[in-house]
C-alpha cells in the first residue's frame, strides 16, 4: 500500500491527539527529561504558524458551501491541506506547551485556561477535519464549527499573552493611567519599588508564571525568594542576587530582564540599589527619608506632587511669552513645579547687575515665590522693589551689600517664610524687627556682625523662627574634617602632571604620601605648594586641624603612559554588545567605572587578542592593561595573560606570560592592572593575548559557563 504525505500526516495527527490525552492524564506523574524540556521551550517559537494557518483555514471553511466555490476542486483541496497543516502544527505546539508547563514556575488559573483552551482548539479542529467529508456535514455546521475554532484560538492566544506579558497587556495603551500617589502619602515599597517590579519583572514572576519559583507581585512572596535563594541581602546590594542578575551581560541566559523584555532604566536600578542599601524597609514613607537623601530625590520624580504644594497658590500662571521675554543671560526664571503657576527667579553675574534686573520683574510679581540674589551687589534700596512681590516665600540675600536699613520694606511680605542674610553687614537692631513676621520660619545669619549674645536674644524673641548661625569652632565640640580636594580628576598622564591639593576650611594642614602608606599628622610630608607627579604613584592625603578630627583618607591613583600606539587591530573581535567606540577607548587616557554599559570597556566572552603598531621603534620596558574583576557578573581577569613584542608581526617573541588563579567566591569587585615588565628593548609591534576561564566554578551562579574578560586602558612605558 502506497503511503502518501497526507496519509502519514493524518495518522500522525491521530497519534498526537492520543499523546495529548496521555499527557493530560499522566502529566503530573511523569518526569520530563532535559532533552525533552528543550523541545517544550520551543513552544513560543512555533505557535504563530498554526495561528495563521488555522485562521485562514477557518475563514475558507465558512465560505466552503458558497455557490461560487462549491464546485471548485482546487478550493476544497487547498482548504483541506491548509486545515490539516494548521491542526498538525497546533497539536505539536500544544504538546510543547504541556511539556513546558511541567517546569517550575508555571501554575495558576491563567495557565489552566490557556492549557484547556489550547487543547480544546486541537480537539475541535481535529474533529472538524475528520467529519468534514461526511454527507451530513453542511453549511450551517461548517460555519458553527469554524466560529467555535476561531473563538478557541482567540481565547488561547489571549491567555497566552497574559502569561507572557502580564495582565491587561492588550488594553494597557488605552487604559487610563492611575493617578500618581503624592510624595506625602507614598510608601517606599508600595509606591516606588513595587511599580518597578510590576512594570519590568512581574510578567515572568507572578502567581500564574513564577519563573525560578519567584513571585514579585507582593511583599511576602518577594521576601521568600525563589529556587536560587533570597532576592537580596538587606543593607548589602553588592552581594544581592537581584542586582547581580540586573548587571549580567545581555547575552547571559541568567540576566534579568532577559533579552527582548523591557529594560530597567538607570534610575530604576539606582532606586533598587539604594533601597536595598537602606535595609529594604517595607513600611517606611518616602518623606521619612532626609530631604537630600538620594533615594528620596529619585523616588520623588516618579510620584505625584504634594497636595499642599498644589493647593497653596491662589494666583493664575504668567503667560509663557512674558516668562520667555524676561529670561536672559543673567536671569533665569523657571516653573517651580510641573503644572504650578509659581515661579523661581535666579539672578547672577555681579559684574553686570543693575537694580533694573529686579524692576523688570514687575509683570510677574504675583507669580514669584522664590528669589535668589546670592553674591550680587544688592542695596537696601532694592528691597523696596522686592516688597512688591506679594507671594514671595523664599528670599536669598546672602553675601549681598545689604546693611539692614531696608529690611523694614520686607515686613509687608505675609508669605515670606525663609530669609537668608548670611555674609551681610546687618546688625542686631535691624534684624530684630523681623521677628514680627508671623510666617517667617527660617533665618540665616552666619558670618554677620551680630554677636553671639545677641543671637541668643534673637532666639528668645523669635521662638518660632529657626535661626541658622553656622558652626562656631570653639574647640569644645570637635567634628570630622571633610576630605581634601584635588585640582584634577585626570588619572592617566604622559610625561608630568601638576597637582594642587585644597581644603575649603582655613587653617587646615594637608599631609600626603606617595608610597602607599597612610599619612599621619606629624611625619608625613606637609603640602604647602604644587606637587608635580612624574611617575605612576598612589597618592594618599588627609586633612588635620587643631580641635577637629582628622578627615578620612583620600586615595587617588596616577598612572603614567608615555607612549600611544599609532594603530590598534583586534585579532579576535570583541562582543558586539561591549565594543564601545572601538580600539580608541584603549588609549583615551580615561579609566572606566564598574558600569559595564557606559561604553568605556572592551568585553570578550572568549580569548582576547589584539595588536599594537608603532611607526617608530620605541624603548619599552613595561606594558600594563587595566582590567575588571566583578565575579558575580561573570567578569574575571584572564586565566593566562601574554605579551609578545618585536620589530614586526613576523618577528615577535614572548616577553612575559602571567597566570592567574581562579578568584575566590567572596573576593570584592576590583580593577586589576595586568602588568608585565622586561628589560628595555626596541619594539614597534606588540601582541596582547588573554585566555579566559572556560568554565566558571561550581560555587558560581553561572557554573559551567565561560568567564568574560573586560579590558580598558593600555599603559605603555
Amino acid at each position: 500500500m502506497k503511503i502518501t504525505f497526507k496519509g502519514f500526516t493524518e495518522h500522525a495527527l491521530f497519534a498526537l491527539n492520543i499523546f495529548i490525552i496521555f499527557l493530560l492524564i499522566f502529566g503530573k506523574q511523569i518526569s520530563v527529561p532535559l532533552w525533552l524540556q528543550s523541545f517544550g521551550r520551543m513552544h513560543p517559537m512555533l505557535l504563530h504558524f498554526p495561528i495563521v494557518l488555522l485562521l485562514l483555514a477557518m475563514l475558507l471553511e465558512i465560505f466552503r458551501y458558497n455557490k461560487s466555490y462549491a464546485t471548485l476542486t482546487l478550493y476544497h483541496k487547498f482548504t483541506s491541506g491548509l486545515l490539516l497543516g494548521g491542526i498538525f502544527l497546533a497539536t505539536v505546539t500544544v504538546i510543547m506547551g504541556l511539556l513546558l508547563s511541567q517546569e517550575d514556575g508555571y501554575s495558576g488559573s491563567t495557565l489552566q485556561w490557556h492549557k484547556w483552551t489550547g487543547v480544546s482548539l486541537v480537539f475541535i479542529s481535529s474533529f472538524i477535519y475528520w467529519i468534514r467529508a461526511k454527507s451530513w456535514y453542511n453549511s450551517p455546521l461548517s460555519k458553527m464549527f469554524a466560529l467555535l475554532t476561531i473563538i478557541s484560538l482567540l481565547l488561547t492566544g489571549h491567555y497566552g499573552a497574559i502569561l507572557t506579558h502580564g495582565e491587561n497587556f492588550v488594553l494597557a495603551p488605552v487604559t487610563p493611567t492611575p493617578e500618581k500617589v503624592s510624595i506625602e502619602q507614598a510608601m517606599i515599597y508600595q509606591d516606588v519599588i513595587l511599580p518597578i517590579f510590576t512594570a519590568k519583572c512581574a510578567s515572568c514572576h507572578n502567581m500564574e508564571k513564577a519563573k525560578g519559583s519567584l513571585n514579585l507581585t507582593d511583599a511576602a512572596s518577594m521576601l521568600k525568594g525563589g529556587k536560587n535563594g533570597k532576592l537580596f541581602v538587606p543593607g548589602n546590594p553588592q552581594i544581592s542576587l537581584l542586582l547581580q542578575r540586573l548587571h549580567l551581560p545581555v547575552e547571559d541566559e541568567k540576566r534579568m530582564p532577559p533579552k527582548g523584555k523591557p529594560e530597567l532604566t538607570a534610575s530604576e536600578i539606582a532606586i533598587l540599589t539604594l533601597w536595598i542599601k537602606g535595609n529594604a524597609q517595607l513600611d517606611k514613607k518616602v518623606i521619612d527619608l532626609p530631604q537630600q537623601d538620594s533615594l528620596r530625590i529619585l523616588a520623588s520624580k516618579t510620584l505625584g506632587p504634594s497636595p499642599s504644594m498644589v493647593q497653596q497658590y491662589d494666583f493664575a500662571a504668567a503667560s509663557e511669552a512674558t516668562v520667555k521675554k524676561l529670561n536672559n543671560d543673567y536671569r533665569v526664571i523657571s516653573i517651580l513645579d510641573k503644572g504650578s503657576p509659581a515661579l523661581s527667579v535666579n539672578i547672577y553675574n555681579k559684574t553686570i547687575y543693575k537694580p533694573e534686573a529686579l524692576k523688570e520683574l514687575t509683570e510677574i510679581k504675583r507669580q514669584i515665590v522664590s528669589l535668589n540674589l546670592n553674591g550680587l551687589p544688592v542695596q537696601d534700596e532694592d528691597l523696596k522693589t522686592i516688597s512688591t512681590f506679594e507671594n514671595l516665600r523664599k528670599l536669598n540675600l546672602n553675601f549681598t551689600a545689604i546693611k539692614g536699613d531696608g529690611l523694614k520694606h520686607l515686613l509687608p511680605l505675609k508669605q515670606l517664610n525663609t530669609l537668608s542674610l548670611s555674609g551681610t553687614a546687618v546688625n542686631f537692631n535691624t534684624v530684630k524687627q523681623l521677628v514680627a513676621m508671623k510666617n517667617l520660619k527660617e533665618l540665616s545669619l552666619w558670618r554677620t556682625d551680630i554677636k553671639e549674645n545677641e543671637i541668643g536674644q534673637l532666639k528668645q524673641l523669635a521662638k518660632g523662627i529657626r535661626i541658622i548661625t553656622g558652626f562656631k569652632d570653639d574647640g569644645k565640640s570637635p567634628i570630622k574634617l571633610n576630605q581634601p580636594h584635588l585640582s584634577t580628576t585626570v588619572s592617566i598622564f604622559k610625561n608630568r602632571i601638576p597637582l594642587q591639593i585644597k581644603h575649603p576650611i582655613n587653617g587646615v594642614e594637608i599631609r600626603y604620601t606617595t608610597d602607599g602608606t597612610e599619612p599621619d599628622s606629624l611625619k608625613s610630608p606637609l603640602y604647602d605648594k604644587e606637587i608635580e607627579i612624574k611617575e605612576s604613584v598612589t597618592l594618599k592625603t588627609k586633612a588635620y586641624k587643631t580641635g577637629w578630627y582628622g578627615s578620612d583618607v583620600l586615595t587617588f591613583n596616577f598612572y603614567q603612559s608615555r607612549y600611544s600606539p599609532d594603530s590598534i587591530a583586534f585579532i579576535v573581535a570583541p562582543s558586539e554588545k561591549y565594543k564601545g567606540d572601538g580600539p580608541k577607548i584603549l588609549t583615551d587616557l580615561q579609566l572606566g567605572s564598574f558600569d559595564i554599559q557606559n561604553g568605556k570597556w572592551i568585553g570578550y566572552n572568549e580569548n582576547m587578542a589584539l595588536m599594537l603598531f608603532f611607526k617608530e621603534q620605541l624603548p619599552l620596558k613595561s606594558i600594563s592593561v587595566n582590567m575588571m574583576k566583578k565575579i558575580q557578573t561573570h567578569i574575571l581577569p584572564p586565566q593566562e595573560f601574554e605579551v609578545w613584542g618585536g620589530t614586526n608581526e613576523k618577528n615577535m617573541r614572548l616577553l612575559q606570560r602571567v597566570k592567574n588563579p581562579m578568584p575566590q567566591k567572596d573576593e570584592a569587585d576590583a580593577f586589576i592592572k595586568m602588568e608585565v615588565k622586561f628589560k628595555s628593548q626596541s619594539i614597534s609591534c606588540i601582541k596582547i593575548v588573554g585566555k579566559n576561564f572556560k568554565k566558571l566554578p561550581e560555587w558560581h551562579a553561572g557554573k559551567g559557563q565561560p568567564a568574560w574578560i573586560f579590558m580598558d586602558e593600555i599603559l605603555l612605558n
